[in-house]
Order: C-alpha cells, then structure tokens, then sequence
C-alpha cells in the first residue's frame, strides 16, 4: 500500500519543507558569519614584508577600485618622480600628539599620481625637499581614508591642507589621474628623511561581536527548527489519521463478513 506521505500534496509540502529549511540554513549561516566579522573600516591583512614588494601596476588601474580587505598593508613599489610643488598636509595625530601627515604625488611615466604619505610633521613647517629626479619608492599600500582622522589646524602650515587622503579630495588638488589608494614609507625610504615614519596598521588580535546579527542568526536558527518540527508533527499526524482510516475499514471489513450466513453462497 502506498504510503500517504507520497501523495501529490504532500510532495508539494516536502518540497516547501525542504526550501524553508535550505533558506533558513543559509541565514543562520549569513548571519553568524557576519556576526564575527570585523567592520569594513578594521585592517584585517598582516603587514607584508616589503622584501616582497609588487609592483603597484600589478593590483590595478589608476581610479580602479582596490579592495581594502585584499589590498591592505601589501608591500608595494612604484617608480616615478615626486612632484614637490603638488605636496600637501593632511591634520593627523600621531600617539595623541596633533600634526600632519605630509603627502606628494609620485608621477610615473604613464603620467599616473601614487599619493604618497613620506611621513609626519609635528607642526607642518621646515619641511625636508623630497628626492629630485626618478626615484623607486617601496612601501605599504593603504586604502583612502573615508573620514578625518585629524583636527582643525588653528596655524598655518607652509604646504595647502586637505581634510583626509583619498582620491575624490586629492582630484581636486592634484591635475593627474590619480590611483585609488595611497603607500606609506618605511623608515629607511629617503623621502622620509627629516619625518617621522608612519607605520601601516597592524591588524587587531582581537575580535569583537556583533550582536545585531548575531539575534538575527538564533532567529534565523529558531524558524528553521520550528519548521521542522511542524513538518515532523503534520508528517506524524497524516501517519496517525491513516491508520485509524485504516483500521476502521478493516474492522468494517471483518464486520461484514462475520454477518453473512454461514453456507451462503455455496
């Protein structure tokens, strides 16, 4: 006897079952991921040595988008010339103390700015020339900032200000087509000399929780479940009312036969 759990509309129920539960899973997944990851502004990639330095040519294009959690703290170098009447400061504080970071286009021959921060000035005066002439720089790639992360300079420096580092300011500034992302110096880079070095950003040891998606991960979790166990209960209950059917037609059966004389129809 087929069973009824494979009747037309039930496989249209196991169907809906199955679909809820694979929807529900990825939620749960979706969200408990999201819950422990870090927010799009934290580094998350180590600081490369910069014995492995790549070429900047070979990440991408000149305004093409450089995904920060791909590109980050990798160990870059460029060649080019420093354009020194382009050079601007950035309001930046280093360990509390108020300054500016100071930052130049690097031009290559393609006639392309690498925005280069050489380092930090405590008050943005007396600032040491950069190199002349062709010069190959190796340092840490470093996404653009997306907010300040200074102050309001009260003085006024030799070099113009720009609020932040980033291309959609810099355009304003600079006349050449401009790379989407900005390297910092190492200490032993000459165009440091006379600066204080700003380190990249290591990435944080530790995690924080994001509790908003984490709810949203136990809830996705309890409507998977909760289906399941409704679609248990609706199987066991289809089971049950089967075999009460089919009792009561074996008994009505067995009824019948025990009616009829005995002898009748021979």
């Amino acid at each position: 006897m087929r069973s009824p759990l494979f009747t037309p509309r039930w496989i249209g129920l196991h169907l809906v079952a199955v679909l809820v539960a694979v929807v529900c899973v990825a939620g749960t997944y979706w969200q408990g991921t999201t819950a422990f990851e870090p927010d799009r502004d934290v580094i998350t990639n180590p600081v490369e040595d910069l014995a492995d330095a790549v070429s900047i040519a070979d990440l991408g294009e000149p305004g093409e988008f450089l995904h920060p959690n791909l590109t980050t703290n990798t160990a870059v170098e460029a060649t080019g010339h420093f354009d020194a009447e382009s050079q601007l400061l950035v309001p930046q504080r280093m360990d509390g103390d108020e300054g500016y970071a100071v930052v130049i286009p690097l031009v290559t021959e393609e006639g392309v700015a690498l925005p280069v921060n050489r380092g930090w000035s405590e008050d943005g005066t007396d600032l040491p020339a950069p190199p002349e002439g062709d010069v190959t720089v190796t340092g840490w790639l470093q996404p653009p900032q997306e907010h300040s992360e200074g102050f309001v300079p009260m003085g006024r420096p030799e070099a113009g200000t720009v609020e932040r580092i980033a291309p959609s300011v810099l355009v304003g500034e600079w006349d050449y087509r401009i790379y989407a992302a900005y390297v910092t110096l190492p200490e032993r880079e000459p165009a440091v000399d006379g600066l204080t070095p700003v380190p990249p950003p290591e990435p944080p040891t530790e995690f924080t929780i994001n509790w908003r998606s984490l709810s949203y991960a136990v809830q996705w979790a309890m409507f998977g479940v909760s289906a399941v166990v409704f679609w248990i209960i609706l199987m066991r209950r289809e089971l049950a009312e089967a075999r009460t059917r089919n009792t009561g037609r074996a008994s009505a059966e067995n009824g019948e036969d025990s009616d009829q004389p005995v002898g009748a129809g021979s």
